[in-house]
């Protein structure tokens, strides 16, 4: 799945849109690389988003390609 999507999926960036423009102005990276829109996340990869003032660090459990408000949380665990 691509990274756009999956932040979008898990809930950890709002909307499809703004997931893709963070990744255009490099506040996204996986595993310590600075990636964009476009590359496909795997299970076991470590997301650092830089949001404003905070930076937050996941690590992908599941992707799923739908999944339900109440149980997004479970497609990653924070570190």
């Amino acid at each position: 799945m691509r990274l756009d999507k999956y932040l979008k999926v898990s809930r950890l960036i709002k909307r499809r849109t703004t997931a893709n423009e963070a990744c255009d102005n490099g506040l996204v990276s996986v595993n310590g690389r600075v990636v964009r829109a476009s590359y496909e996340v795997k299970v076991g990869d470590r997301i650092s988003l830089r949001l404003g003032a905070r930076e937050v660090t996941v690590e992908v459990l599941s992707i799923q390609e739908t999944v339900r408000q109440a149980d997004a949380a479970a497609l990653y665990r924070q570190v």
